[in-house]
């Protein structure tokens, strides 16, 4: 899989890494089990320092995405239960984004119409 990493955008480079990476899994375009390029290779098929790749691994590491060993490699983890700490962090990031959207006029029906669209990328 390779990524497109934009270097003009605001987003850090490594949370560009982690968002691909998250949406690829969501697509089902990464598999649970799936080995994932060392870090060494995946700075070199994407042109960035490798302690950047190494952030985007820890970070998706920490948020149970993906899993490391040292024999076997980093591979995609296989999908989560859904607990308590992701509900709340999702619902804040909702709130924030809903508010947003309201500020911006978007309607309801809008937001609602757009989710669905969305989501449905990530059914299987």
């Amino acid at each position: 899989m390779l990524l497109e990493i934009d270097s003009q955008s605001e987003i850090p480079i490594y949370q560009q890494i982690c968002n691909q990476l998250i949406l690829g899994i969501a697509e089902n375009k990464l598999k649970p089990g799936e080995i994932l390029p060392s870090v060494r290779q995946m700075a070199d098929e994407i042109g960035v320092n490798m302690m950047t790749v190494s952030k985007a691994y820890t970070s998706l590491k920490k948020d149970g995405y993906i899993l490391t060993d040292r024999r076997n490699g980093t591979k995609v983890a296989e999908k989560q239960v859904l607990d308590p700490a992701f509900q709340k962090e999702f619902s804040n990031g909702l709130e924030l984004l809903l508010a947003e959207a309201s500020i911006h006029q978007l309607s309801e029906k809008e937001v609602q119409e757009k989710v669905r669209l969305i989501y449905q990328k990530f059914e299987q």
